[in-house]
Parts: structure tokens; sequence; C-alpha cells
């Protein structure tokens, strides 16, 4: 069986032009296994739904488990998954606020918002947290498959930064340090280059 890491997962190919999520979620997963996000083993996703995301997208590789992975990587994971759990109102609030952004009735753009508001939770730049290889390959994601919310985002303000901000001006739930960016002394922190 051909390992997740080893498997080539990007491609010109004709199915990834179709389903331009196709290739995102290849670069999320690859990053998962690598180590190199801050995702659960199943990205945010319940144990079907993660299994459907395989079997629609990369079927090789269904019945592959964490179990391939070394024992360090099983335990990231296994805290990966309980810190998602603690904070899963959080993430609820933040699936929602995605999927009421959502370009249509796509399942991918479902899965994809459960995958984003998980990483969301980390504690780096969203797209570094989801494994992306760069800033504008979060922001082709996001236009693609929540454009309705993605194009709020008028002064580039960093994703997270953005996404919080949306939920303090909605219901008032998070607090927001001012009542406009300009004023804020934490500026800096929610525009400006991401390095």
């Amino acid at each position: 069986m051909t390992s997740l890491a080893s498997r080539p997962l990007l491609g010109a190919t004709a199915f990834s032009r179709q389903q331009p999520n196709h290739a995102w979620l290849a670069q999320i997963i690859r990053a998962q296994r690598e180590g190199r996000s801050c995702l659960p083993f199943q990205l945010g996703l319940d144990a079907r739904d993660y299994a459907a995301l395989i079997q629609a997208h990369f079927p090789q590789w269904s019945g592959q488990t964490s179990a391939a992975q070394g024992s360090l990587a099983h335990e990231c994971n296994e805290l990966r998954e309980e810190l998602l759990d603690m904070r899963r109102d959080e993430w609820a609030e933040l699936r929602a606020l995605l999927l009421d952004g959502r370009r249509g009735s796509d399942r991918d753009e479902v899965r994809m918002a459960n995958i984003v508001a998980a990483a969301c939770l980390g504690g780096d730049h969203l797209w570094r947290d989801l494994g992306l290889d760069s800033r504008l390959h979060l922001r082709e994601l996001l236009n693609h498959n929540f454009p309705r919310l993605a194009v709020r985002n008028v002064q580039d303000m960093r994703w997270k930064k953005f996404f919080y901000k949306q939920l303090c001006e909605r219901d008032g739930g998070y607090v927001c340090r001012s009542p406009s960016c300009q004023h804020c002394p934490t500026h800096h922190d929610c525009f400006g280059e991401e390095l």
C-alpha cells in the first residue's frame, strides 16, 4: 500500500481543473500527514465524512489510518482532536460563518468549512495551519468555496483576524479590541506581510 506522504498528490489533471478542491485537499492532507499543519487526523471532520471525502477524492487511500504514522504523530493527532473538542462551540461558530458565505451547495464546501474552521483554532497564520504553500493559495481556496464571505475582506485583513472580527460584528460573542481597525493598538497584527 502506498503511503500518503510518498504518493504524488498534486498535478494538472482534468479532475483537478474540474474540481479545484481536489488539489487543495491533497495539499492539506499531505501537510497534515507530514506534521506541517495544526489539523487532527480527520481534519476536523467526523469519521463518516472523512471516509466519504477520502473515497470521493482519493479512493486509493481508503482504509489507511493514523496507525501508518509514527507513535509521536499519532499522539499529536490525539492531542489536536482533544483541543478541537474543547473548543467545539467556537469551531461551530466559525463553520457557520463560512457556510453562510459559501458559493452553492457542493458537499466539498461543507467539508472545507469544517476543515478551515478547525485550522482557525491553530496558533499560526491560517494558510500555515492548513498546510498550504502561501496566503495566495488560501485566498484562492476561500474565494472558490466562500466567495460571499471572502469578498467582504476588502482591507486584506489576515484571515483568522477577519473571521473573528466578522463573528464579533455578527452577534457580539467575541470581544473586538476597538470599534475601528484604524484605531486599534494592534493594527499591525491584523494587516501587513505574513512571514
